[in-house]
């Protein structure tokens, strides 16, 4: 039996075909195929498919894609469609849901957040082995957390998410609000001699001390994963939180904390492969 796993965010889906021949892996843009025809596509394709495991980057529920603020929905009872049309089990759940799954199955942690930062700005969290879904698996949806009022709006349709300041989807939109062509690199806009530029980057620090110190409120976990294509190619974004988190967060929630960047190579795929077992609830 063949088995499909994907990653699909609001820039690429990545998929992981595996078989007993090993793995073949396919890279492309997220606006270029919806997700269920993509889905569709590969099964005809390889009949042998007999299990597809999802990290989605949007609120999941049942099977049911209830939004993706940063995705085109082509099919939101994807579950449903798929199992009915081809006979596929099939299991979908939030993105940073898989990530925090395989970070704790990668730490052996049974108090665990994490915490990404890429397209979109996302959090998920596990307390005693088992992960906080909250009563329609929406628990932690940190970047929708009101913050300041942006003069724009969110994927969401809010114009007051923290994801709109800290992540790159936000970075983009104050580059196009502030006219700059600059590529949305955090790193060129802090060295930048530009002061829209330099404000974007200064904003952007503020909001993931915010956003940080409010999921270590909130969840007290005993480790913190930061991860996201934001955070690996900003790594010093560790040693900020490291230094200032006590400004955003109680001081016995940071007592026994441990930060660390994440060394998993796709967390949120490493996930979707634990979906067919639901080992987390």
């Amino acid at each position: 039996m063949k088995k499909l796993y994907i990653d699909i965010g609001g820039t690429y889906l990545r998929s992981e075909l595996q078989s007993q021949n090993g793995s073949v892996f396919q890279t492309l843009s997220s606006a270029e195929k919806g997700l269920f025809a993509y889905i569709c596509e590969t099964i005809k394709e390889n009949r042998e498919i007999g299990f597809v495991g999802i990290a989605y980057a949007g609120q999941v529920f049942e099977g049911e894609i209830l939004s993706a603020p940063n995705i085109t929905v082509d099919e939101a009872r994807i579950k449903y469609r798929v199992e009915a049309e081809y006979g596929v089990h099939l299991e979908i759940d939030n993105d940073l849901n898989c990530a925090v799954m395989a970070e704790a199955e990668h730490y052996g942690a049974q108090s665990i957040a994490a915490l990404y930062v890429g397209t979109g700005l996302g959090a998920a969290f596990i307390d005693g082995g088992r992960l906080v879904r909250g009563g329609r698996n929406l628990a932690f949806e940190i970047g929708h957390v009101p913050y300041r009022n942006a003069p724009f709006a969110c994927g969401c349709g809010r114009e007051n998410c923290i994801e709109l300041f800290a992540s790159g989807s936000g970075i983009g939109k104050w580059l196009r609000y502030f006219c700059r062509d600059t590529a949305s690199d955090l790193a060129a806009l802090k060295a930048s001699e530009a002061q829209e530029e330099n404000v974007i980057a200064e904003q952007f620090e503020a909001a993931i001390l915010h956003a940080a110190g409010t999921v270590v409120n909130m969840a007290n976990p005993l480790l913190l994963v930061l991860g996201g294509g934001i955070v690996n190619a900003n790594p010093y974004l560790c040693e900020l939180l490291k230094r200032r988190l006590e400004a955003f967060a109680l001081k016995p929630s940071l007592e026994l904390l441990r930060i660390e960047i994440s060394v998993l190579e796709n967390a949120p795929m490493q996930g979707a492969k634990l979906l067919e077992k639901r080992n987390y609830g």
